[in-house]
């Protein structure tokens, strides 16, 4: 049970008060999503472009930073992480950032700092001892072909800060994730004592391999049996998009399981599958219970479904409902 980002169904993601909570609402894990500062810190944000996260373009101060930049072939404008130095970006508090679906977040707005990785694996180490039982981490390489082109080593930078925090001989508690392949083969070549987990998006390819000369594979290759035949060779994992397991019928109304967990299991792959969450807005129409998307609906239906799958692990915004529907199945 992987609290994605903490516990962001709760508290603003990526937040202390998020990661602390996923850990007291029986999460096993927690993930950080690390991207770069100009000076070569990593920090924890969903995206590198920061203005829906942070209060960042309400500080006068930053307004000269504010730019449009091509990342993973997506053009935006906005604030980047790489044009900050850590000591500005720790000026920045944390932002809500569903904030039609969750308002009630927002009352946390403004009040908690932008975290380090650093700050991530001490809460994990201050939670286990706690708790009295050890806690895990899944840190999800963010955009690191575009990083990479900027000057940014992110896999480099990660050894060294797991070396620094001593989570580098944690194997069996740390995963590392990536939607690019290239930068968890150097880990793998690094001697990275970690489980390393391909994530595949629905649609579309790898930004490392469309970065490159000649033809590149899509995602739904990856998910194919020649694909995951690769996979096996260069990862333990594959992390997909929980529509990847759900089998659609009539209308695109859910009615069973996909066979990717099956066939990715043959080959010694483990597969995880994101993001379970309770509103109506991202729950399969089979599930959806009115047309008010922040409203909850049959969410127990469609995350027993997910489980029926064989999947070892789900990313929940809220850890206790996950929980709760682990224990509930036979």
């Amino acid at each position: 049970m992987i609290g994605h980002r903490g516990a962001p169904g709760y508290r603003p993601e990526h937040s202390a008060s998020a990661y602390r909570l996923a850990f007291e609402l029986g999460a096993d894990a927690v993930e950080p999503d690390i991207v770069v500062t100009r000076d070569g810190v990593l920090v924890v944000r969903h995206e590198n472009e920061i203005s829906g996260t942070t209060d960042v373009a309400d500080r006068r101060e930053f307004a000269d930073r504010r730019t449009t930049k091509s990342v993973d072939g997506k053009r935006l404008t906005g604030w980047f992480t790489e044009d900050f130095t850590w000591a500005e970006l720790s000026t920045l508090r944390c932002r809500e950032r569903l904030g039609r679906v969750r308002p009630e977040n927002r009352d946390y707005d403004d009040v908690e700092p932008v975290l380090r990785l650093g700050d991530v694996l001490g809460i994990v180490d201050a939670e286990s001892a706690r708790l009295g039982r050890d806690l895990q981490v899944v840190i999800e390489i963010k955009h690191a072909q575009f990083l990479l082109d900027q000057g940014h080593d992110i896999g480099a930078l990660l050894l060294d800060e797991l070396v620094a925090r001593g989570w580098d001989d944690r194997a069996d508690r740390l995963v590392i994730e990536c939607f690019e392949l290239s930068v968890l083969e150097r880990l793998r070549d690094a001697g990275a004592r970690a489980s390393l987990v391909f994530l595949a998006e629905r649609f579309g390819s790898p930004a490392d391999e469309s970065a490159r000369p000649g033809r590149s594979h899509s995602y739904a290759w990856y998910r194919s049996d020649p694909g995951l035949d690769l996979l096996a060779s260069r990862v333990e994992g594959i992390s997909v998009a929980k529509g990847n397991l759900i089998r659609l019928g009539a209308l695109g109304r859910a009615v069973g399981t996909t066979d990717l967990v099956r066939r990715a299991h043959e080959r010694g792959l483990r597969v995880f599958t994101w993001t379970l969450r309770p509103e109506n807005r991202f729950l399969n129409v089979r599930f959806q219970t009115s047309v008010r998307g922040a409203d909850w609906g049959d969410w127990q239906s469609e995350f027993s479904l997910v489980l029926s799958s064989g999947v070892d692990g789900i990313f929940v915004d809220h850890p206790d409902l996950g929980v709760a529907i682990r224990d509930a199945q036979p």
